[in-house]
Formats: structure tokens, sequence, C-alpha cells
């Protein structure tokens, strides 16, 4: 999950469970429909899809970009405007199956990475460094564009996907069209890190704490399922997810760096450990806190039981076109999976702004 201030297990494509088409999933719902008036792209809904609809995406894809092996999924035409739609901890693509679709049958090319340490996604080679900072997981997304020669796509967001996203669109905006983030502006920085917070504050981020400990990082690694089954019940509180939607993300936690990275991910954001000399001058730049200067929507469950900070504490980090919008219904922190349509609509809509 995202802070606001501021294994040997093999996992194979069989294992993620990942059968049927998204494209044919596409065509069996019920459509956003899509005109071409003045070069901007109008939707309208003709019902609403139920979360849940789609459980599985069509054979995954892999690419060499970057430290890493990507492994990702691909919807809609080919020729179709790029969307990247980036998931966070403890998530993973599953929190797109039905986003994904809805963009794809709007016209939409949609591609969802699994981040490092996440499903099939694989560093090259053994002897780099399993980092987590923020910094490093942008490049990658970056390299990941640059491998699949996109430039400048829609990019969305929650969780450290929201940062990543953040991170893009603040270093390099010429090579993000738009941006949709969950939580809004969520780059921090390690020295923001070290403030204490008042003790409400402090205990939701108890699992940071315990990172911080080697107790922790073992805790982690033997209990990682039932660990993250917890974040997302304390998270989500009012998201009554069944085992099987809880599984088929939960897969994607036997990465054999999945643990490494989460572990270093918060352990970095408290100050614990280093970073990589390489990302020093990004981080450096995060650390004074850039303004976002693409058009971006920031979304909001009204149920999220996150720490997150109110709106008006990161509207003026947005100088571009800029709208805030609070989705209502019990949705919690993984929003794109509990509010699909809300989702998808703020994606078609960032586009045309």
């Amino acid at each position: 999950m995202s802070k606001l201030t501021t294994t040997n297990v093999a996992i194979s494509r069989r294992q993620i469970l990942i059968g049927g088409a998204c494209m044919a999933a596409a065509a069996s719902l019920p459509a956003l429909t899509m005109a071409a008036t003045d070069k901007k792209r109008k939707v309208s809904t003709s019902s609403k899809i139920k979360p849940g609809t789609n459980t599985s995406f069509g054979s995954l894809k892999q690419i060499d970009a970057g430290a890493l092996n990507v492994g990702y999924a691909e919807a809609g035409p080919a020729d179709g405007p790029v969307v990247i739609l980036l998931h966070g901890w403890p998530y993973d693509i599953h929190s797109y199956g039905d986003v994904a679709p809805l963009l794809a049958s709007a016209g939409y090319r949609v591609i969802v990475p699994y981040l490092r340490g996440y499903g099939p996604t694989r560093f090259l080679s053994r002897e780099t460094f399993r980092n987590g900072q923020p910094s490093a997981l942008a490049v990658d997304i970056v390299a990941f564009m640059d491998a699949l020669k996109i430039q400048k796509p829609v990019i969305a967001g929650f969780d450290w996907g929201a940062r990543t996203a953040n991170v893009i669109a603040a270093l390099w905006p010429e090579r993000c069209k738009a941006m949709v983030s969950v939580s809004g502006y969520l780059i921090g920085s390690q020295e923001a890190g070290k403030v204490p917070l008042p003790p409400k504050a402090e205990l939701e981020w108890w699992y940071q704490f315990y990172f911080a400990t080697e107790r922790g990082r073992a805790g982690y690694d033997k209990y990682r399922h039932d660990f993250s089954k917890l974040i997302w019940q304390l998270a989500s509180p009012k998201w009554n997810f069944d085992n099987a939607t809880f599984a088929r993300t939960a897969a994607s936690f036997n990465n054999p760096d999945h643990v490494s990275i989460v572990i270093h991910n918060y352990r970095w954001r408290l100050g614990l450990v280093e970073g990589e000399p390489k990302y020093d001058n990004l981080e450096k730049r995060l650390a004074e806190g850039p303004v976002i200067t693409v058009p971006t929507i920031t979304l909001e469950g009204d149920a999220n039981g996150a720490p997150h900070p109110e709106p008006s504490s990161y509207a003026k980090k947005f100088s571009g076109k800029y709208v805030h919008r609070d989705i209502n219904g019990g949705v919690g922190h993984n929003l794109p999976q509990e509010a699909p349509q809300a989702f998808a609509e703020a994606v078609i809509e960032v586009d045309g702004y």
C-alpha cells in the first residue's frame, strides 16, 4: 500500500490462472461506445458492469525491458491509443480484470504489466540488486514503454502503481499524455518518511514497522498470503471479495523476488536501507515535491481503509487540467477492482483533456 508522506517458487503462466481471451470478454460486455468529435473521445455507458464480471486475461506476453523480463496482459486494438494500468501492493494485474475489457471495447490498446517482484516478471540477472525504491519502479515502466515502442500513453494506477505513475508524470512528462491516480499525489522521500505522525496515524502503518524487523521479513515470507488478505480486508472494509478472487492475485506473490522487493520498498521509505546510487539524482528531484503538469484525474473511494490525505492537501500539486472525484458506494483502496466502471470512465475522460 502507498505511504503518503513522502523462494524459490517459480510461477508459470498456467499457475496464474489466466484462461479466456480478454478481447472475447470485452466483446460480451455492455459497451462503452465511442465517437470522435473535435478529436476528443466521448463515451456513453449503456449499463453498468458488475465488479468481478471478468476473472481472467488472455495469454500473457513477455518482453525484455531494462533490468527485467516483464510479464504483461494486453487487450484492445493494436493501433488504438495506449493506456498503461499499474497495480500496487499487495495486488496484481487482476485489479484491472474488468477495467481492461471496458477500455478495450472503447478502442484503447490496454497494457497491464506485472511490477518487479510480481507474477511472471523476472530480473534478467541474478546479480541485479532487488531494489524496491520508487524511482526504480518508474524507470522499469519507462524501459517497458521503450521496449514496446510506446511514446506517450495515458498512465493510470493505484497504490504503488499510482506512485509510479506520479513519478513518471513528474520526471518525464513527455512520456505521459495524462494520468489517473487513486489517492492523489503520492511522491515522497526518505526525509519525509522520517517525520513522526500522530499516534493514530502511525498505527495505520503497523505493517511498515513490522517489515523493518527481521521477524517481519520472515513473517511476511512465511505468511505472505494470509498477510496480504488481511491488508485487503483492512484497506477495503466494505469489499466482500471471495476466496477465488483473492487466490487469483495471491498466486503472483510466489514470485521468487517478491519478499525482497516489498521489504526493501518499505525499509527504504523509512531510511533504514540504501537505494542504488544510479537513482540518487532522480530521488533528489522527487524529494523536492515536483508539480505534475500533465492532465490528471484523482480518485478516492469513500471507504478507503488505507492511510490517505484529503484531496485539498494535494490539489495544488497538479498544474495542468485537474479534477478530483470521490467514488461512493463503499469503495475501498483497490478502487479499479471495486469500481471498474468509474475507473475506466476516468481514464477515457482524462484522455480527452
